[in-house]
């Protein structure tokens, strides 16, 4: 069996989907065998294809600030793992980033959580994710993220922390007023 570090060294140099990114492959993943969190989000955008370093632009601030939790733990690999759907940038549309390319989470989601023994809580950004992994999600990402404690602890659904999402976190205020105490709530528990 693979080392967690072998492993990583090949996502990071895979070009399985190489002719589909306008910007070439750049796969983003950072995970150690000792992390108790686990974030699966969507795709790299630009900055973070740039950078390559997850969640490194605003929509990875705001969701830092959701989760009360410094640069220094969040890119802690030995406390949080971060994996998304689409490992590399897939490309810009006409309402904002393409979704994720596919492939990514069949190849390589499960060997990579294999290596995570000690994970106890993942969370779930954004539709896509939420559809890979809950079998029973509502229709619409709302009323997913109002059912996320049905989940727990296992997983817990949020929004993409996008300021595209901005209209959605004003008309949606029991997200802030509910769920996030919730989310809070746990990672103290994790993280204690």
């Amino acid at each position: 069996m693979k080392t967690l570090e072998t492993l990583l060294e090949k996502v990071r140099a895979c070009r399985h989907c190489e002719a589909s990114l306008p910007l070439g492959p750049r796969p983003v993943v950072q995970a150690e065998t000792t992390a108790k969190l686990l974030i699966i989000g969507q795709a790299p955008g630009t900055r973070v294809h740039a950078s390559g370093i997850p969640w490194d632009d605003p929509s990875g601030d705001r969701l830092r600030g959701w989760l009360q939790m410094d640069k220094d733990t969040f890119y802690d690999p030995a406390s949080v793992a971060i994996m998304p759907m689409g490992f590399c940038y897939p490309g810009r549309g006409n309402s904002g980033d393409l979704p994720p390319l596919p492939d990514c989470a069949p190849l390589w989601h499960n060997q990579i959580k294999a290596h995570l023994p000690d994970v106890q809580l993942t969370l779930l950004i954004g539709n896509y994710a939420q559809k890979c992994y809950l079998t029973d999600k509502p229709k619409t990402l709302t009323q997913t993220v109002q059912s996320t404690c049905r989940w727990l602890p296992e997983f817990i659904a949020l929004p993409h922390p996008s300021p595209r999402n901005n209209l959605w976190l004003a008309k949606n205020p029991w997200f802030e007023a509910e769920i996030l105490p919730t989310l809070r709530k746990h990672l103290v528990q994790l993280f204690d």
